[in-house]
C-alpha cells in the first residue's frame, strides 16, 4: 500500500491529496501543516469580506475528511521541528506544497522605515495568522500608499476603506477589527509603476472598489492616456480590455463629496520612501513612460506622496526547503513534471505542487492541473517507490520522538471555538489569532488522539 506525505494543506496540497485517492484506490495519505488549522491562503490570504472565495474551504473540508486522507497539523518540517530526511524514511513519497513564504522587495532606500510593510504582513494581520503580530498598521495614519497594481494590493485598498458596518459581519479578529474601525486614513493610494492595460488585478476584483460606501474613486485621464493600449484598447486581451472600460468610465465620472477616497495612480515608479518623525512619512516616484518594448523607462521627473503607511505588493517568492534543492533566480524547486531534480537528475520519492513548483502564479483553480501532473509523475513511479519498507504507521513513529500532531478532531475543535467566540461579541464567526488560543482550543477537545 503506497503512504504518501503531502507537506502543507493549502489549495495545491488538498487538491494533491484529492487526485491521489481518486486515482489510486490503495493510497494512504498524511497531509502535514505547519499551522494547527488547514486551507493555507484559502484561510489566511483571501480577504475576510469575499465570502464565496472563503467558501472554498468546504470543498477542501471534503477532501480533507477522506477516509485515506489524515490531518496532521502543527508539524514544523525542516529547522526546529521533523527533518526532511527522516520524513523521507517514514512515507514511500513527499509531495512538498509549501507555496511562496515571502514577498518581493522593492530594493529602494526607507524600505525598512517604521510604517513601510508588505501587503502580505498586512493582510496577516486581518485574517488572523498566528505569526503576525498587532503592529499599529493603521493608528496615526491618515494617508496609505499601496505600491502594486494586482488582486492583492485592491485587497488591502478595499479593507482600508471599508467601514465596520461592513467588517463586523466578517470573521477578522476582534483586534484587527477594533482597529480598523478606529481607523482615521481618509486617502488611500494604489500605485503602477506601469499602465492601467498592464494592470495584474482582475475586472472583478479592480470593479469592488467602485462600489464601496462613502469612499470616492479617483483616476487622472491624463496618466491613463498616456498607455497606448488605453488609447486604442482593440488589441488588449479580454481582462485587460474590460479593465480599461472600467477605468475609463472612473476617470469620465463627476466628482463626489466622500469622506474617504482611493485614488489609483499609474506610470509611477517607487525610488525613495521619506522620512518624517523617525517613521516613514512620504513616497518618492519617478514618473515613468511606455518604452516601447512592453516596459517602462523613467523620464527624470518626480513626484512625491505623503503616506504614513506604505504597503508593497510585488510579487511572492519562494524560500529554499532544507533538504532539497533551489533554484534562487526563480525561487522554485527544480523539478521534471513535479518530480524532484538534484542537479538535474530525479530524486526518486520527492515531489512538489504549487507555487514551490511553478512559481506564485495563476488563481486558487490553477492548483488543479498543477496538483494531477505531479499526481501523475508519483503513481508512474509508484511500483518502484513502494519496495522501500516503512515502519508500520508514520503516526507511531512520530509520537515515539515527541511529535504528537493536531488532528481533524483538534481543527474542529477550534472552529468550535472560533464560533463561540464570535457569539460572546454578537458576531458570527471570530478567528482565534494567536498559537496560544489555536492550541489551547484544540487539546481541550482531547484533539491529539489521531489515529
Amino acid at each position: 500500500m503506497l503512504r504518501v506525505a503531502v507537506v502543507g494543506s493549502g489549495p495545491s496540497g488538498v487538491y494533491t491529496a484529492q487526485n491521489l485517492v481518486q486515482l489510486d484506490p490503495g493510497v494512504l495519505v498524511d497531509v502535514l501543516d505547519r499551522l494547527p488549522c488547514p486551507y493555507g491562503l484559502v484561510r489566511y490570504g483571501v480577504a475576510p469580506d469575499h465570502e464565496k472565495i472563503k467558501s472554498l474551504q468546504n470543498n477542501l473540508r471534503t477532501v480533507l475528511e477522506h477516509e485515506r486522507v489524515r490531518f496532521l497539523g502543527g508539524i514544523q518540517v525542516g529547522p526546529g521541528g521533523l527533518p526532511a530526511a527522516r520524513l523521507r524514511e517514514l512515507y514511500h513519497a513527499v509531495v512538498y506544497c509549501v507555496g511562496a513564504a515571502t514577498d518581493r522587495h522593492l530594493g529602494i532606500p526607507g524600505e525598512d522605515l517604521p510604517g513601510s510593510w508588505s501587503a502580505t504582513q498586512f493582510v496577516s494581520w486581518y485574517s488572523a495568522h498566528p505569526d503576525s503580530a498587532d503592529d499599529g498598521f493603521v493608528r496615526d495614519a491618515r494617508s496609505a500608499v499601496v505600491i502594486g497594481v494586482g488582486n492583492v494590493a485592491v485587497d488591502v485598498t478595499r479593507m482600508l476603506a471599508r467601514g465596520p458596518a461592513e467588517l463586523s459581519p466578517t470573521d477578522m479578529p476582534q483586534a484587527a477589527l477594533s482597529s480598523l474601525s478606529a481607523s482615521r486614513v481618509s486617502d488611500i493610494h494604489m500605485v503602477g509603476r506601469r499602465g492601467p492595460s498592464q494592470a495584474r488585478f482582475t475586472t472583478k476584483e479592480l470593479r469592488e472598489l467602485g462600489g464601496l460606501p462613502n469612499t470616492e474613486l479617483l483616476v487622472d485621464p491624463a496618466e491613463l492616456e498616456i498607455d497606448p493600449g488605453y488609447v486604442e484598447p482593440a488589441a488588449l486581451p479580454a481582462v485587460q480590455r474590460r479593465n480599461v472600460d472600467v477605468l475609463r468610465g472612473w476617470a469620465e465620472a463627476p466628482a463626489q463629496d466622500a469622506p474617504r477616497r482611493i485614488r489609483l495612480r499609474f506610470f509611477l515608479r517607487p525610488v525613495e520612501l521619506l522620512a518624517d518623525g523617525g517613521r516613514v512619512g512620504a513616497v518618492r516616484f519617478e514618473r515613468t513612460e511606455p518604452d516601447g518594448r512592453g516596459g517602462v523607462t523613467g523620464t527624470g521627473r518626480y513626484e512625491e506622496i505623503e503616506a504614513q503607511l506604505v504597503l508593497r505588493s510585488v510579487g511572492y517568492r519562494g524560500v529554499p526547503l532544507e533538504g532539497l534543492p533551489f533554484d534562487a533566480a526563480s525561487g522554485t524547486v527544480p523539478h521534471l513534471a513535479g518530480r524532484v531534480l538534484r542537479a538535474g537528475v530525479v530524486a526518486p520519492g520527492e515531489y512538489v505542487a504549487g507555487w514551490i513548483k511553478r512559481g506564485p502564479t495563476g488563481v486558487i483553480g490553477t492548483n488543479r492541473p498543477c496538483a494531477k501532473e505531479t499526481v501523475l509523475s508519483l503513481l508512474e513511479d509508484a511500483p518502484v517507490l513502494v519496495r522501500k519498507e516503512l515502519p508500520e504507521d508514520p503516526l507511531a513513529a512520530l509520537r515515539a520522538e515527541g511529535i504528537e500532531p493536531v488532528s481533524w478532531t483538534g481543527w474542529q475543535a477550534i472552529e468550535q471555538a472560533e464560533a463561540a467566540l464570535g457569539a460572546s461579541l454578537g458576531r458570527s464567526v471570530v478567528k482565534l489569532a494567536d498559537w496560544e488560543s489555536l492550541l489551547a482550543a484544540a487539546r481541550a477537545a482531547g484533539s491529539q488522539q489521531v489515529s
